[in-house]
């Protein structure tokens, strides 16, 4: 698939992402001229899209399609392959629909040497990171709504679940938060309790853990002994976690319908205003490119950072 663009000058210094017309029917990909470039990847197919990673070794962005519920077993899942430059390579290259391969709600996403490991409901799904083949499954026992995935310095895998399932009127919060540690395909309770705020987004900052709450306005670190450190931010339903290159956290916030940057001791600022829930966001460390999912508009955003850090 190859992409149209548009170019258009963006107004507000600060704005990253503008407020464009309606883009052309069969678009693929529009670009929008700010400072620097952003890319807009709409109408292509997406469903839903949760997470955004990029596989440095491919030099490819992985978007995680849900295509439904989130909490369902209903094998609507796929996930896409895209370019840097916005062209989607693949809409489908791992497809819950197809014959062998298992895929219903896929979320979070983590690669470790040759294996993409994928949340989806209860399971942890693994995949070839280049064929997109499947490599069997961990279930995590005891879970309600796994959601990010976080590969630590030894390979080993943190895997959120945020405590939630289906209920009249949409998802409703069980309790059941939890964080657990994956080590040799053996699941381990790292921290649990309604205190970890339905825990969503992850990263490893040295040897600590960080992780964010989609409950509540909080960012806070995992030791042993459970939650410790503590910041709050503006607002809440925080998403996506992720580290730039320069040790800053870049955080998405559905409440505030935008992306913070900064640091737990320094506090954070909106770098992206406007975007409508914004899920597990992604980060190109090689082109300081931030990536950001729209879960209720079916498209992706490719957003360069450098000029703002």
């Amino acid at each position: 698939m190859h992409a149209k663009r548009s170019v258009w000058i963006a107004l507000a210094p600060l704005v990253l992402i503008g407020c464009g017309g309606d883009a052309e029917p069969d678009a693929q990909a529009t670009e929008e001229a700010t400072t620097p470039e952003a890319i807009t990847v709409t109408g292509v197919g997406f469903m839903t899209p949760e997470s955004v990673l990029h596989d440095e070794e491919g030099d490819v962005y992985l978007v995680s399609n849900i295509a439904g519920s989130p909490v369902e077993e209903d094998s609507n899942g796929f996930i896409s392959r895209v370019a840097p430059t916005g062209d989607v390579i693949a809409l489908k290259w791992i497809d819950g629909a197809a014959e062998g391969v298992t895929l219903h709600a896929p979320k979070g996403m983590a690669i470790v040497e040759d294996t993409l490991y994928v949340t989806d409901v209860t399971t942890v799904r693994l995949f070839d990171r280049n064929s997109g083949q499947p490599l069997g499954d961990i279930p995590v026992i005891g879970s309600d709504f796994l959601n990010d995935l976080h590969a630590g310095p030894d390979g080993e895998l943190y895997v959120t679940d945020s405590g939630m399932t289906a209920g009249e009127g949409g998802l409703v919060p069980t309790g059941n938060d939890a964080i657990y540690v994956i080590r040799d395909r053996e699941v381990e309770m790292l921290a649990s309790g309604e205190e970890l705020g339905r825990p969503n987004g992850m990263h490893m900052v040295g040897s600590t853990l960080w992780v964010v709450a989609f409950g509540a306005p909080a960012l806070y670190s995992i030791g042993e002994d459970g939650k410790t450190t503590e910041v709050t931010l503006p607002a809440g339903g925080l998403d996506g976690l992720e580290l730039t290159r320069d040790g800053q956290l870049l955080i998405s916030s559905w409440e505030a319908q935008a992306i913070y940057r900064g640091t737990p001791d320094g506090g954070f600022e909106v770098v992206v205003p406007d975007v409508e829930s914004p899920a597990d966001i992604g980060y190109d460390e090689v082109r300081g490119h931030l990536l950001v999912p729209l879960f209720m508009k079916d498209e992706v955003r490719i957003i360069p950072l450098d000029d703002t850090m």
